[in-house]
């Protein structure tokens, strides 16, 4: 029986990693960025004084949508903290997260331009976005406006890898991002930044916090526009090239304020408003139109967060948030409502044992003008109920989720996960899961002109897209280095795809079931001190494939990475990045390279009094040319200089 079983288990664990890259380019690619994880993986076991307390004992929500140590995590999840986002100076969340090597990004032009993120090689839509744990999403092109939301309001960034709809619902195929903003502290304090680049940068934010008795407020502002570059490239094939700049602009808003009742029980209130207006080239045959687009994100919430019992806490949430896209003056307008109440809470069992359960409803409404309604609108709503089981001792920690999903339009799917961790020695551990998941079809996918015509004979409506995934890894933390590795496989079946004519209602094609993925890789990150120098680096070996024809998905890398320095000289904080990024495809069938590239970005933070700071931002360094999207030139060397002004107190 020995026999029968070992050689299935090799076939399995070479079919699990990615296939290896057979272009010399790309292994030699990814060499410097492995030299560094590897070093740093020393260099943590030299140091190894146990687990330090502050890093491995922060707090995250994320990863079981419930307050949980970072060390109790049993998922692949990054962090992005205030001290990553004020490095960066200016941009907007895609280019925070791009920078930090969580995801691979995909802009067609400048920022403010429309924007893709792929997370473990997931398409955009596959990624669950919210703002302080409301859902941010379109039900037109599915997925979130991602350059709408700006850096000046963020706090924290929390990054989920991998499936979570038994914990979140639909669209948690590829992970979460969490986006969480400033709130109130006990002191009232003021905030002022101001800033001037290359290509006509110009950026101005402020802000205020503060508490007055059970009070506690937060209120920002913020502004930032660009005369941009010319962001598509003249080629033969182009119908759109105009020789200009293309700028873009952007202003948000933000208020959180907070009503603590008593020690028990808090009330709060969020607003967020975001609007972008970003240039592009609509035609070559009218050259003197200004073709801009035009984003709108709000976000509305109020909760009530409430502590019953010492082992009992809930949150009731009432949430809003609407997505609008325009563009003139070719006039198109796509608008999509989300509304949700859910109530969230936690029951410690015992010692070690914790019981989470979670009670929603989602609607959703779309309004758009290629509608099959008369009105141009159609709706949906969701229920979802989700249970969720965490148990650590000594060295050993489960935890398993399930969910089940009631869609008005297309019945009920149920969801799991379960995972494990087992401490291997100090500050080592072992950690594995499984885990299911799903997408809802957009509105527009399923009722629009390009569904499919469900009046002929045998057509059904469009289904869900499901995932089943199996990860492996392996965390190491220690005071001052951390180092992880993550071998995972999701394969996505029912894919949705644009389709040829012949079921649909417009005869030029329409979405249809009717593909399948594989998404697999190994993914590497650590970070460690070596002689006052704050190392950090990740790698992302992987091989998303169309299944139907063994083809790499569009604009994926097979390797990607980052690699970083930090240190502190005098009164200097000074930061140099690597990021670099593999050839890729701008095309299903793989016959339109785009080349790799590599840039070098470079920040600076000067102390010139305790309140007030200089900030230098350095960006493609070596001004290097490269697309993400084929036509679509990305920013050339870009130069910001800031002044941010923040007194200890007022």
């Amino acid at each position: 029986m020995t026999s029968s079983v070992r050689p299935l288990a090799r076939t399995q664990a070479r079919a699990f990693l990615p296939a290896a890259p057979s272009s010399f380019a790309v292994r030699a690619q990814a060499l410097p960025f492995a030299l560094a994880l590897l070093a740093m993986a020393i260099q943590g076991q030299a140091q190894a004084q146990g687990p330090g307390p502050n890093k491995l004992d922060s707090v995250v929500v994320t990863a079981t949508r419930s307050p949980i140590r970072l060390s109790e995590v049993l998922t692949d999840l990054t962090v992005l903290t205030r001290a990553d986002i004020e490095r960066q100076a200016f941009g907007s969340l895609a280019d925070l997260l791009r920078n930090s090597g969580c995801v691979e990004m995909v802009r067609n032009g400048g920022p403010g331009t429309t924007t893709s993120l792929f997370l473990r090689g997931a398409d955009t839509r596959h990624t669950v976005v919210l703002v302080d744990g409301v859902r941010v999403d379109s039900q037109a092109s599915g997925g979130t406006a991602w350059q709408g939301i700006p850096l000046s309001q963020i706090e924290r960034v929390e990054v989920l890898k991998g499936p979570a709809s038994a914990i979140y619902g639909s669209d948690a195929v590829g992970g979460v991002v969490q986006i969480f903003t400033r709130k109130g502290g006990p002191r009232l304090q003021a905030e002022l930044g101001a800033g001037l680049g290359n290509l006509g940068t110009r950026k101005l934010d402020a802000g205020l916090t503060g508490s007055a008795g059970l009070l506690d407020f937060a209120l920002s502002a913020a502004a930032e526009r660009s005369d941009g570059f010319n962001s598509t490239i003249d080629s033969p094939s182009s119908f759109s090239y105009i020789a200009d700049r293309d700028g873009w602009k952007n202003h948000n808003l933000k208020g959180r304020i907070g009503l603590q009742l008593n020690t028990a029980h808090r009330l709060e209130a969020l607003a967020l408003s975001s609007h972008s207006d970003a240039q592009y080239d609509g035609s070559k045959s009218s050259p003197d139109n200004d073709d801009h687009s035009i984003q709108d994100t709000r976000v509305a919430q109020l909760s009530w967060s409430a502590q019953w019992l010492p082992a009992l806490q809930t949150q009731l949430s009432l949430a809003e948030s609407t997505e609008k896209y325009e563009t003139q003056p070719s006039v198109y307008l796509t608008e999509t409502q989300l509304r949700n109440i859910s109530l969230n809470g936690s029951y410690q069992i015992a010692k070690g044992q914790q019981l989470n359960f979670i009670l929603e409803r989602r609607e959703d409404r779309l309004e758009n003008p290629n509608l099959l309604s008369d009105n141009k609108i159609d709706k949906r709503r969701q229920h979802g109920l989700a249970l969720g089981w965490l148990w650590n001792q000594d060295a050993l920690s489960l935890q398993v989720h399930g969910r089940h999903d009631d869609d008005s339009q297309f019945g009920g799917v149920n969801t799991g996960t379960v995972a494990a961790g087992y401490v291997l020695a100090s500050g080592l551990r072992l950690v594995s899961s499984v885990g299911t998941a799903f997408r809802a079809p957009t509105l527009f996918q399923r009722a629009s002109e390009y569904s499919p015509d469900l009046s002929k004979p045998g057509i059904k409506p469009l289904d869900p897209e499901r995932g089943r995934n199996l990860e492996f890894g392996l965390k190491y933390n220690t005071e001052h280095s951390e180092f992880s590795l993550t071998a995972y496989r999701n394969r996505i079946r029912d894919l949705i795809i644009y389709g040829a004519p012949g079921s649909c209602v417009n005869k030029r094609g329409c979405y249809q079931n009717v593909a399948s993925a594989r998404l697999q890789g190994l993914s590497l990150q650590g970070s460690t001190e070596i002689a006052g120098i704050r190392l950090s680096s990740t790698l992302d070996l992987q091989a998303p494939k169309n299944m139907s024809n063994d083809k790499l998905l569009a604009r994926r890398a097979r390797v990607y990475g980052t690699l970083r320095a930090d240190t502190t000289v005098a009164n200097w904080k000074l930061g140099a990045a690597v990021q670099s990024s593999g050839q890729r495809y701008d095309d299903a069938a793989n016959s339109k390279p785009l080349a790799g590239y590599a840039l070098l970005n470079l920040d600076a933070q000067y102390s010139l009094t305790r309140e007030l700071r200089l900030q230098l931002n350095l960006d493609n360094a070596f001004n290097r040319s490269y697309q993400t999207a084929g036509g679509y030139a990305q920013a050339p060397r870009t130069v910001f200089v800031g002044l941010r002004y923040s007194p200890a107190s007022l």
